[in-house]
C-alpha cells in the first residue's frame, strides 16, 4: 500500500509505456509543449468535462471527470467517463476513456483504463470486469474486458512505474518512428545519442523480482 504522498498520476501509466524517457520528461522533470495532436486530444477531454454532469441516459448514470485513486497501485487521476450500468439492485462502474487517435498496437490505453477500474473497485468495493476505449479518429469504442493477464500487467506496470520515478533519473534518448508525433521532439532531440533504453527493461526486472518473491 503506498501513502498519498507516493501517488503517481494514472496518466503517467500511459506515457511510461510509450516512452520511460517522455515519462521522465513529464512526470520528473515537468516539460510539457503541445503540438497539434495533443492539442486536439486535450480540446476532445475539455468537451468531455464540459458536458453536463450526472446524466443519466436509457437506465444509466454518466459521471464525468470522476476523481479516482488506488492505494494498492499508488496511482490518482481522472476518469474522463464512468457510466454506471444498473444490474438488480447494484450500479456497476464503466470507465470509458477517451482518445484522439486510433486504436495502438501496444497495450498502453488498455493498461491505463484497467488502471481506472481497479482505482474503481478499491474505491467502491465492487467488481469491475470491462470499460470502453472510445478513439477520436474513428469515431467507435473499443470494449475492453479486464482479464487476470491485463489485470496483471496493470498491477506490474504500475510497480515499475513507481521503480522508475524513484530512481529520478530521465533515460538516454533514442529514435523511434513514434519519436516524430511527440510533442516533446525539440526538447528530447532523440537523435543526438545512441542510447538504449525501453520499458521492457523495466518490466523484465519487475517479472523478475515478482518471480522470486513468488
Amino acid at each position: 500500500m503506498y501513502a498519498e504522498d507516493d501517488f503517481v498520476q494514472l496518466s503517467a501509466l500511459q506515457h511510461f509505456l510509450f516512452c520511460p524517457r517522455q515519462c521522465a520528461l513529464i512526470h520528473i522533470e515537468q516539460t510539457w509543449f503541445e503540438n497539434q495532436l495533443t492539442a486536439e486530444g486535450r480540446i476532445m477531454h475539455e468537451n468531455v468535462d464540459e458536458q453536463k454532469k450526472g446524466e443519466t441516459r436509457g437506465g444509466i448514470k454518466i459521471e464525468r471527470g470522476l476523481l479516482i485513486r488506488s492505494f494498492a497501485l499508488g496511482l490518482s487521476g481522472k476518469a474522463d467517463v464512468v457510466e454506471f450500468h444498473r444490474q438488480g439492485v447494484s450500479w456497476i462502474p464503466f470507465p470509458v476513456e477517451y482518445k484522439r487517435g486510433k486504436p495502438k498496437e501496444d497495450f498502453s490505453d488498455r493498461v491505463q483504463l484497467c488502471a481506472q477500474a481497479l482505482c474503481l473497485e478499491e474505491m467502491m468495493g465492487i467488481p469491475v470486469s470491462c470499460g470502453a476505449l472510445f478513439y477520436g479518429r474513428t469515431r467507435r469504442r473499443l470494449d475492453v474486458q479486464f482479464d487476470d493477464s491485463l489485470r496483471w500487467e496493470t498491477q506490474q506496470t504500475a510497480s515499475c512505474l513507481h521503480a522508475f520515478m524513484e530512481e529520478h533519473k530521465t533515460p538516454e534518448p533514442i529514435y523511434d518512428r513514434k519519436c516524430d508525433s511527440c510533442s516533446l521532439l525539440d526538447v528530447c532531440m532523440p537523435k543526438a545519442t545512441g542510447g538504449r533504453i525501453s520499458v521492457g527493461k523495466y518490466l523484465q526486472e519487475g517479472i523478475a523480482e515478482h518471480e522470486e518473491i513468488s
